[in-house]
């Protein structure tokens, strides 16, 4: 059966890229359930879990999903590779030329709308943010943090697309730190022994449970709402309420000393985290989601609740400086101990380079 061809339930064939894990594969459980969507097609390299969409296994760089597409009216694009330790160009290969393709074959297929889905850190950790940000704010970002040269590049491509294919409208929603099965730097930061908090900095966490992620992916699928979109708990938390509620204390560091660790623990391979990830703990990046505020959608989750499903999510791990340690590494060295290797291994090879440097 191909898409348009199920009952004549009234409302929109969707197709769901990355539809077998993850996001996807919630959003694709919820569309299916909705009485408001006529049918779901699911697409993705593997076969996921739910019996009711209409599956389709294929790479979504490959042109020939375009026939796949035809006779949905949007797409959600999910299918992103954002892990830690996935090679960054691999990385940057996959996301960004299977956005232009999804996007392109869209517009062949006559698909009306396509609903991307990249992140609130696109807007860059800067001091002078304001709190909030609204949707409208620069995106002041650099490619200098994990995958957000990928996510500021397919902002790009979202923003030429109606220009290049008129009649594609197309809407980008921007979780802020997402929570809920994920795995980034910024989930890490909570399986450390102690908080880093670098000196001088003023960081606000404004967290996203996946399933109010759901919930905006479907409130534009459903043009309750379209253009750019930030999505997120209502309000923040300072760090001294993180540190409250976490109960995990904080281990300040200047910050030449922070962020000239993390740069050459990652430029030697012990951790997967760059420099650059350190920006979004030290400095605000909370949005607004007036726009969805405003189409009637609200949060179901607050700040509060989803740290604390972060925190169950993340016990029992042991993270350093962006790099998980196994059982044996924790229990042998403890975590604390662990730090204070890793920042001496980082100054032991800083004084290996300037001793060669005088030979």
């Amino acid at each position: 059966m191909r898409a348009g061809e199920s009952s004549g339930t009234r409302g929109p064939v969707v197709a769901v890229t990355g539809a077998a894990s993850g996001i996807g594969a919630l959003l694709t459980e919820r569309l299916a359930a909705s009485d408001e969507i006529a049918q779901v097609v699911a697409i993705d390299e593997r076969r996921g879990e739910c019996a009711s969409a209409h599956w389709h296994i294929l790479d979504v760089r490959d042109p020939a999903i375009a026939d796949k597409l035809r006779g949905a009216d949007v797409v959600v694009h999910l299918a992103l590779d954002l892990d830690l330790e996935t090679d960054s160009a691999a990385r940057t290969a996959y996301n960004v030329r299977g956005t232009q393709t999804v996007l392109t074959a869209a517009a062949a297929a006559g698909v009306h709308r396509v609903v991307l889905c990249t992140s609130a850190m696109v807007y860059g950790a800067l001091p002078d943010n304001e709190l909030p940000l609204s949707e409208d704010a620069e995106l002041r970002a650099t490619a200098e943090a994990t995958g957000v040269g990928d996510l500021l590049e397919i902002e790009r491509l979202a923003r030429r697309a109606p220009r290049a294919h008129p009649g594609l409208n197309v809407t980008v929603v921007r979780p802020s730190v997402l929570v809920g099965g994920t795995d980034t730097a910024l989930t890490r930061y909570f399986e450390s022994p102690r908080l880093l908090v670098v000196a001088g900095s003023r960081p606000a966490w404004q967290f996203c449970h996946v399933e109010d992620l759901c919930g905006a992916l479907e409130y534009a699928v459903l043009e309750k709402v379209d253009g750019e979109l930030a999505v997120g708990c209502d309000g923040w938390l300072e760090q001294e309420e993180v540190e409250e509620l976490s109960g995990i204390r904080r281990m300040e560091l200047p910050s030449a000393v922070a962020l000239g660790a993390a740069a050459r623990l990652h430029r030697i391979g012990l951790t997967p985290s760059p420099a650059g990830d350190l920006a979004y703990t030290m400095y605000p990046w909370v949005v607004s989601g007036s726009r969805l505020h405003e189409a009637g959608w609200r949060p179901r989750w607050t700040n509060e609740e989803v740290l604390a499903e972060l925190l169950e999510e993340v016990a029992g791990r042991h993270t350093v400086a962006g790099r998980r340690l196994g059982r044996k590494d924790a229990t042998a060295a403890g975590a604390a101990g662990a730090t204070v290797a890793l920042l001496g291994a980082a100054a032991v090879v800083r004084r290996a380079r300037k001793a060669r440097r005088r030979i």
